[in-house]
């Protein structure tokens, strides 16, 4: 397998406050995980600056032009209690998006046969008229409707293995119904969606998990709810929204995940893209606060795919 790793500098200058989980450290522990011997063989390629073309896949101009015109020269920007923006916040984020765009393209087109796009800000809790959660814009939907809209494929499934809901993907694709939206999550966490009897038109797939759930009661939950959906869904693009907070480590939740259920579900996702979308497959960073595990974790999730 030939896979491609996509990131840029730009997403380093994405600036929060000190102390807050969401720091540029996340990305500089990835960086430096995948900057191992063992990840010689990945194609690395710098992320394109993405356009607001690309952006208006997921998010109305309106609001596009309200997060363009907030962005700050100096200090910070609220646009909600957990997310802000900096001086550096509108490339870092424009990268992620043309980040997403740029391995989509070149794994629908066969270049790569899956891609891992280590970027930020994260994006799933970006709803369409709404910043939220760390996130601005939601890469992973403007990565799927990118497939939809420009290169023309007919169905593309995001899936979610965040510790946290993925509340905005499922707020763009609530009425897509070519567009799968598949999730684990805990709950009661942040934000407060993802119960199983939100299903959209048939294409959301909820399986929240409760606070101090294993890697038995996290396989159990894909096997019998997310990873039978998806085969029925028959996606020609599998793009999943790789969050590792569900780590036994991570601080901001309580789902005890270890390395090999990441590696697990990587591959179960491939087999799936194996057996509908003649392998394509890309993943996207979501969260992650525990750099040691969000190291460790990524690590293993990009050697998966590198091995399949």
């Amino acid at each position: 397998m030939t896979t491609l790793l996509t990131s840029h500098a730009d997403c380093l200058n994405h600036e929060i406050a000190p102390g807050h989980p969401e720091s540029p450290d996340r990305l500089k522990a990835v960086e430096k995980m995948l900057s191992g011997t063992r990840f010689n063989d990945l194609v690395r390629e710098d992320a394109p600056m993405g356009t607001v073309e690309q952006v208006l896949h997921a998010h109305p101009e309106d609001y596009v032009k309200q997060i363009a015109d907030v962005r700050p020269t100096e200090g910070i920007v609220h646009l909600d209690a957990d997310t802000v923006m900096s001086p550096g916040s509108w490339d870092a984020t424009m990268r992620a998006v043309g980040a997403i765009t740029h391995v989509v393209e070149k794994v629908v087109d066969r270049q790569f046969d899956n891609a891992f796009v280590a970027t930020r800000p994260p994006g799933h809790h970006a709803e369409a008229h709404r910043a939220m959660g760390f996130c601005i814009f939601n890469n992973a939907a403007i990565g799927a409707l990118h497939a939809r809209n420009i290169l023309g494929l007919d169905r593309v499934a995001v899936v979610d293995f965040d510790v946290h809901h993925g509340n905005g993907t499922q707020d763009i694709f609530w009425n897509e119904a070519d567009m799968f939206y598949g999730s684990t999550h805990q709950m009661p966490l942040y934000p407060g969606t993802g119960a199983y009897t939100e299903t959209g038109v048939g294409n959301i797939f909820n399986a929240p998990l409760s606070p101090g759930a294993d890697g038995a009661d996290f396989r159990e939950a894909m096997n019998e709810v997310i990873l039978p959906a998806l085969d029925a869904f028959r996606p020609d693009l599998i793009i999943i929204s790789a969050g590792f907070d569900a780590h036994t480590r991570d601080p901001l939740a309580n789902i005890n995940l270890q390395e090999e259920d990441f590696v697990w579900i990587t591959n179960k996702l491939l087999d799936s893209a194996d057996r509908h979308a003649g392998g394509r497959l890309v993943s996207i960073l979501e969260g992650g606060y525990d750099l040691k595990a969000l190291a460790s974790s990524t690590g293993e999730h990009v050697s998966a795919l590198m091995s399949a």
